[in-house]
């Protein structure tokens, strides 16, 4: 174990506090299982080079992190990115977030469909695709927009660059969707393709309602304070309003996102992570090979 415990609460979200217990138990073989993935990865890319005549280099390996608004997705991101930036043999990982590729708020405005975002539709799914390319085709210095949770929109005039890493993980809700079937046979690539494995942060719908109401309401005490928010009008409401509101918004957005798009890709994964009610790991099922 190379984290101590003050790592872990800046690792920790909004409303879940994670344990040494659980990243020894869960987290920490999990950055062993992708470590052997990684080395394995690279012999065969090295290997197709050889054969080839080539002299590439190394190509990043890509993990693909998927499940739903308020299931803990970043956080699981974190600790894996710390503890895999740990081994010796690819201390550079970085972490992108799909929101960042979600469309502009007056883009979304203008099609009709804000009260969608975060379904398929409202990603700039080209600018993905393009991203994605980039990174595993080795080039330098890709850059990914920055989505800003406080103003609900993307940053206009911030980018984030990924330069070679070792590892890259992309987190995100719709990150497993299969592509559409071509009709003439064409290349219709969609993101799942890029990703040499993924994980699926699983837990039963009803809890994960629970604690996107406990972490709006966290926010409407801290966040939501701050006139600038965009969700500071909900800072206004008392308890009972506020939390009306939250399951409004869970029930008419989040969970048609999850039963519609979300919750059928999770087969679809390598590894699928599943959560209790306390937020604590229950299962980790393994996809055998």
């Amino acid at each position: 174990m190379t984290l101590v415990e003050r790592d872990l609460e800046q690792l920790s979200g909004i409303i879940e506090e994670l344990s040494m217990a659980e990243v020894e138990e869960v987290y920490l073989p999990m950055s062993r299982l992708l470590n052997l993935y990684v080395a394995a990865s690279q012999e065969l890319h090295a290997v197709t080079n050889r054969f080839l005549g080539r002299r590439d280099q190394r190509v990043p390996f890509i993990l693909g992190i998927a499940g739903s608004v308020a299931v803990g997705k970043s956080t699981s991101a974190r600790v894996l990115r710390a503890l895999l930036a740990r081994w010796s043999d690819h201390p550079r990982v970085d972490l992108v977030t799909t929101d960042g590729f979600l469309m502009p708020n007056d883009v979304l405005q203008a099609r009709g469909i804000m009260d969608r975002k975060g379904f398929p539709e409202s990603f700039d799914t080209t600018r993905l695709l393009n991203f994605l390319h980039d990174v595993k085709s080795g080039k330098e210095n890709v850059e990914a927009p920055v989505y800003s949770h406080f103003h609900y929109n993307i940053v206009p005039s911030q980018t984030v660059v990924v330069d070679r890493p070792d590892i890259l993980i992309v987190e995100g809700l719709n990150v497993l969707q299969p592509a559409r079937l071509p009709k003439g046979g064409e290349a219709i690539p969609f993101v799942s393709d890029f990703f040499d494995f993924s994980i699926y942060i699983d837990a039963d719908p009803e809890v994960i309602e629970k604690w996107y109401v406990a972490r709006f309401m966290r926010l409407r005490q801290t966040a939501f304070r701050d006139p600038a928010a965009y969700f500071h009008r909900y800072a206004q409401l008392d308890a009972d309003e506020a939390k009306s509101r939250a399951l409004e918004i869970w029930r008419s957005i989040n969970l048609r996102n999850l039963d519609e798009n979300i919750i059928p890709t999770r087969q679809r994964a390598g590894l699928i992570l599943r959560k209790g009610d306390n937020h604590r790991t229950e299962s980790v099922a393994l996809r055998r090979l």
